[in-house]
């Protein structure tokens, strides 16, 4: 199978769309289709079909511009090379990851090239929006309709995450199927906690609490300055960004690493005595499930992406989101309660570990062959998985945070597993056989 992968972010860049679409195109090469990947070019340029040694396909690069107060994000200029790469690559499906600028584009010219097309969702730009105070309730309008209009358009949206599907729904978008994220168990493990490296960081044997991740306004980082203040505790942020300035005034004592990648970060996670999130926006989260691969009990808030992947009181704590107080009451009760942390951590590790980017990576392959089905009036046998088990709350009411006086979420119902909604009637019936198609 031919497939042009459309995203707004590609390594270099460090983030959720970037790395999902690395693993997405090694995957795809390991099953023998032909990616191409489009994306806005690097702050440093590149050429128009430049391959670096670490790029697992061809990778066409479109001129862009750094988004103003956030140099790290590219925004890609109108382009003729966008429409000319997908002719010429002769696609049987076209991948459009977080499409917002870039993608908008691509889903038009995938029309008028006449080619179908799958939305993958990553990013909750209404709330970005909010979050950035964007218009005053104008600019999240605005994302939406944008986010409406492109993922109309597309034979398929892909979420992933339980809450990410319903806001989707809700806001009108159609035909969503929910598609999680995989995780490296290997690369992320406990065993590649470092002592040296504890002591370093934590000298007097404090509880070391780390967050993971962009350092932006929606990640909400200040929330972790009464953390800072808990006697026994030291925090480590990890991670680079536009706050950092105004994160290290109000985190006082906290250790900056920067940004972290690799072998190196998976050291800095298993070295973590309780990793805590605290951005309410994530459709999503990684860094939980990499913080849960490496052996390492997760505090984060109650919304989006995080309901799916932390099991309250079994994996970690979720507290309410934006609630500075709860975020402190839930690591001082774990910081004082190592027999809690070690059996969260332990229980986080055995959930993830069947969560392979190799499992999800074939369950977007069935995603495709079900675009493509539909597309031709075919349909594909319904003998296979619908999804990776997924552990997750029954509903987000579930989930929902406690009263505002920031207490800690009471326990909440035994999980479930919950697979993707089902497909089309037409989805159900036979093979799809067509040359071009998933093998």
């Amino acid at each position: 199978m031919r497939v042009a992968i459309v995203t707004e972010s590609f390594p270099p860049e460090v983030n959720g769309v970037s790395h999902t679409v690395l693993r997405t195109a090694e995957h795809l090469v390991r099953r023998g289709h032909r990616p191409l990947v489009i994306t806005p070019a690097p702050a440093r340029g590149g050429s128009p079909a430049a391959v670096t040694a670490d790029d697992p396909c061809a990778v066409v690069r479109i001129p862009s511009l750094p988004l103003p107060g956030y140099p790290q994000v590219r925004i890609a200029l109108p382009s003729a090379r966008l429409e000319s790469s997908l002719a010429a690559h002769r696609p049987d499906l076209v991948h459009l990851a977080g499409p917002f600028v870039l993608g908008a584009r691509a889903m038009a010219a995938a029309r008028r090239l006449g080619l179908p097309a799958l939305a993958v969702y990553q990013t909750d730009l209404g709330g970005y929006a909010r979050a950035y105070r964007a218009g005053q309730g104008l600019g999240e309008a605005v994302a939406w309709r944008r986010i409406r209009t492109v993922h109309r358009a597309a034979g398929r949206t892909l979420a992933p995450s339980t809450p990410a599907a319903q806001d989707l729904t809700a806001h009108g978008v159609p035909r969503v199927h929910l598609w999680p994220r995989g995780v490296d168990s290997v690369r992320f493990h406990p065993r590649h906690r470092d002592p040296a490296l504890h002591r370093s960081l934590a000298p007097g044997g404090e509880v070391l609490v780390g967050y993971v991740g962009r350092l932006a306004p929606e990640k909400r980082v200040d929330l972790l300055a009464g953390v800072c203040g808990l006697p026994g505790v030291r925090v480590v942020v990890i991670g680079n960004g536009p706050s950092e300035p105004a994160l290290r005034r109000a985190l006082p004592g906290a250790a900056f690493l920067g940004r972290r990648t690799g072998g190196d970060l998976a050291r800095c996670f298993a070295t973590l005595d309780l990793f805590v999130h605290t951005g309410p926006l994530e459709t999503f989260c990684q860094t939980v499930q990499e913080a849960m691969a490496s052996g390492v009990p997760v505090v984060a808030p109650a919304a989006g992406g995080p309901l799916d992947l932390v099991a309250h009181r079994r994996t970690g704590l979720l507290v309410p989101p934006r609630d500075p107080r709860a975020v402190t009451a839930a690591v001082a009760r774990l910081a004082a309660d190592p027999e809690a942390r070690a059996a969260y951590g332990l229980a986080g590790r055995a959930e993830v570990t069947s969560r392979t980017w190799e499992a999800v990576g074939d369950l977007l392959l069935r995603h495709y062959e079900d675009v493509l089905a539909e597309r031709s009036g075919r349909s594909r046998p319904t003998d296979v998985p619908e999804a990776v088990p997924r552990t997750v709350p029954r509903t987000v009411s579930e989930a929902a945070p406690a009263s505002a006086s920031g207490a800690l979420l009471p326990a909440l119902p035994g999980p479930s597993t919950v697979r993707p909604q089902r497909r089309g009637p037409r989805a159900a019936a036979a093979a799809r056989t067509s040359e071009g198609g998933a093998r």
